[in-house]
């Protein structure tokens, strides 16, 4: 709903933001938040994630990518909709500038160990401890259903 990603772009406003959802409700709260808080830096588009990266950002042009709590898509015969596959990976190095870092977070450790393993078997990225966050949604709904939230940081090596 917007709340993590306002938080993130309130404490750096030295920073530039675009959010990418494809959620209306979602959007339109990030938008209420944006405007009430004033926000000069955080710019969203209602739009498929890997769409707007293959089509939209430039290549080198990304500092970082934030991607907390994607869709787990839980059964097995749906995990080839998951987002995070080899073909992403490669898509998010070439979308990220060198040194720049995609910080992913899930509360499902399946999706979680896949994560990790796709950005691992790439030659493209090291994997960092990641920093603190804001608590999202998703994350306080997760963790009251007793599932363990992993936070994976990955940085694009320097070229």
């Amino acid at each position: 709903m917007g709340e993590t990603t306002a938080a993130i772009a309130q404490a750096h406003p030295e920073n530039d933001y675009l959010a990418v959802e494809v959620h209306g409700p979602g959007v339109g709260s990030l938008l209420n938040r944006i405007d009430a808080l004033g926000l000069r830096n955080l710019r969203v588009i209602r739009h498929d994630a890997v769409q707007v990266l293959e089509k939209m950002i430039a290549d080198g042009a990304l500092a970082g990518i934030h991607l907390f709590f994607p869709d787990p898509w839980p059964k097995k015969r749906h995990h080839k909709r998951r987002l995070v596959q080899p073909l992403f990976a490669a898509l998010a190095a070439r979308k990220l500038a060198p040194g720049g870092y995609l910080h992913a977070a899930t509360d499902w450790p399946e999706y979680a160990d896949q994560i990790d393993a796709v950005f691992n078997s790439s030659t493209f990225f090291t994997r960092e401890e990641p920093g603190s966050r804001p608590e999202t949604k998703f994350e306080r709904r997760g963790v009251g259903l007793g599932h363990p939230v992993r936070d994976l940081l990955f940085r694009r090596r320097q070229e």
